[in-house]
């Protein structure tokens, strides 16, 4: 697939990038999104709860009143979980959500993930681009030059450019990454993908390996 390259301001240029097939031609496997798209979203979440077990609460031990005669049910210490301020039964407790997913599963994940994007057109690339001061308007600008200041974007820079990263974070809709660092759940969470010149390469050995 080719792709005309854009200036920043929305201008066409003389310039073309050709999608290896092999990454954005596949045929898409679901079952593959669904798999690494679950595994992201299992490592980023923090797994720090917890609750007090019986032997974590503070109190006495006593029993409370007599087992029987007294008309109501049953009660034993101050611990137990039917009385109020009392242990937590089966809570849980501070665990790893992550999960092993083979190389090639994560891989083909993206690559359809790519394909989708691709087979939508909604891959749009620009000219390398970089701001010499972190500004929230110049970022809004490049958005709007190709109407997509409304939708969800992700753009994938070939390096870290600080005042890029900077100029994008206070967009809710809008997320910058460099190319290297490309995931599935990222992909397919944003509407449109802006990427630059020199990122397309990057992304091309980094799956193409």
């Amino acid at each position: 697939m080719e792709l005309r390259v854009y200036k920043i301001d929305g201008s066409e240029t003389a310039k073309t990038v050709t999608l290896d097939d092999r990454i954005f031609n596949v045929e898409p496997n679901d079952h593959a999104i669904w798999l690494d798209v679950k595994s992201i979203l299992a490592n980023r979440r923090q797994g720090t709860h917890n609750t007090l077990e019986r032997s974590m609460v503070s109190g006495s031990t006593r029993k409370l009143k007599r087992q029987k005669g007294t008309g109501g049910a049953r009660a034993g210490g101050i611990k137990s979980p039917t009385i109020r301020h009392g242990a937590t039964a089966f809570g849980p407790h501070p665990r790893d959500y992550g999960f092993k997913l083979n190389k090639k599963v994560k891989r083909l994940a993206r690559f359809s993930a790519l394909t989708y994007k691709a087979k939508e057109n909604k891959i749009t690339v620009v000219e390398d681009f970089a701001f010499d001061a972190p500004k929230t308007k110049a970022f809004v600008n490049v958005l709007k030059s190709f109407n997509l200041q409304d939708a969800k974007t992700l753009t994938l820079v070939n390096e870290s450019n600080t005042n890029v990263f900077l100029s994008s974070r206070n967009l809710q809709r809008s997320k910058v990454m460099r190319a290297c660092d490309i995931n599935t759940y990222d992909v397919l969470n944003a509407q449109n993908l802006i990427i630059c010149e020199k990122s397309v390469a990057d992304i091309e050995k980094m799956l193409g390996e």
